[in-house]
């Protein structure tokens, strides 16, 4: 049975905001878990799959940084005051900034329905504070799923995006073609290869992402909360090996 959807406002607007449509019992298990994996994996799919099976919400920190550039100024939280002037400064938001936000949202993390923690924590240090914060709240996590997929099988997934030049809209020339070679079926608009999706821009990002989250993925193999996720073949596959894994740690 899929999971109703909600707004998700007490996680992007945080304050005194409520989901409209939060769950209504508690499931039989509560799932809390952290999402890593590079781009290109399909995190972002596998969150939604999993919010539709477990009816955890997919609590995004990047969705949190657009939803503060829409919100009018009195509606923003200090803390999203504070990532966005570091943001317009070209600066990355420090670790700091963005646990006060966490902070900020207690009330998800103590959601019987339980979350799918998706962009924090990036780092040791983040995880590190999480850790405490979670501790503090009486809150456990259930485990950390890391989707992993070679490097040569992420470029061919990220090089072979097209991007609409008028709507947007994406495209892939493998899995998701337009009807007529590099135009775009919606308005027609010409598609073309972002400088981020080419394979030299694609190669140097994965190294970044790797020398990154080694420490992160060594972090929680220590604590025994790691469950990783062949994240290979189509998103249905990697949903079955992910929820195979997850009756896994049920059994652990």
């Amino acid at each position: 049975m899929n999971a109703i959807q909600n707004d998700r406002a007490a996680w992007l607007k945080a304050s005194k905001a409520v989901c409209s449509n939060p769950p209504l019992q508690a499931p039989a298990k509560a799932w809390r878990l952290v999402l890593l994996g590079s781009p290109g994996v399909g995190k972002g799919t596998q969150a939604e799959l999993l919010h539709q099976r477990l009816g955890s919400c997919h609590l995004s920190t990047g969705d949190v940084f657009r939803a503060a550039k829409s919100l009018p100024g009195g509606q923003r939280s200090p803390a999203m005051e504070e990532a966005l002037d570091y943001m317009r400064r070209g600066e990355l938001v420090p670790d700091q900034t963005v646990l006060s936000m966490v902070g900020e949202r207690l009330r998800c993390l103590h959601c019987f329905g339980g979350f799918l923690l998706d962009g924090f924590p990036r780092t040791v240090a983040q995880a590190e504070a999480l850790e405490k914060l979670m501790l503090h709240e009486e809150v456990a996590l259930t485990g950390v799923l890391n989707y992993e997929l070679p490097l040569e099988e992420i470029v061919a997934r990220i090089s072979g995006r097209r991007t609409c030049s008028q709507c947007k809209a994406v495209y892939h020339i493998t899995s998701r073609p337009p009807r007529v070679p590099d135009v775009c079926d919606q308005c027609g608009g010409k598609l073309f290869l972002r400088e981020d999706d080419r394979p030299e821009s694609v190669r140097v990002r994965m190294a970044a992402y790797e020398k990154s989250t080694r420490p992160l993925i060594k972090f929680y193999q220590e604590r025994g909360l790691l469950v990783p996720i062949v994240a290979g073949g189509t998103p249905e596959e990697t949903f079955q090996r992910t929820m195979i894994a997850l009756e896994g740690v049920l059994t652990d």
